[in-house]
């Protein structure tokens, strides 16, 4: 069973930047049993939308409205991975969760709100 643990949501004003941190229970990152990891967002009322994710080779994907201010990375000896979000907007207010894929199955963080308010 893997655990994942967000943290790093705060309330912080337009222009801002946070850094978010998902820890995984066990060396999950560090084997060749993990696909994907991303980071998705939820804002009241609105569907959980994918923001950003590695997938197999490192290679980085994100969405249209965080491209150039967002930055996804991973830190395998940790067993961690980030999202460094710069230039914060009003309507990056969400909760923001991490997803693994590791062997066949999808696992998620409990969230942790960010909030973007002058």
């Amino acid at each position: 069973q893997v655990q994942l643990v967000e943290s790093g949501g705060d309330l912080v004003q337009p222009g801002g930047s946070l850094r978010l941190s998902c820890a995984a229970s066990g060396s999950i990152f560090r084997t060749k049993g993990i696909g994907w990891s991303r980071w998705y967002r939820q804002a009241p009322g609105k569907e959980r939308e994918l923001v950003a994710a590695i997938i197999r080779g490192g290679v980085t994907n994100y969405a249209d409205s965080v491209k150039g201010r967002f930055t996804i990375s991973r830190d395998n000896a940790k067993n961690s991975m980030y999202l460094q979000m710069n230039s914060l907007k009003p309507e990056d207010t969400a909760v923001y969760y991490c997803n693994v894929l590791y062997g066949l199955r999808e696992y998620w963080g409990q969230g942790t709100q960010v909030t973007v308010s002058s």
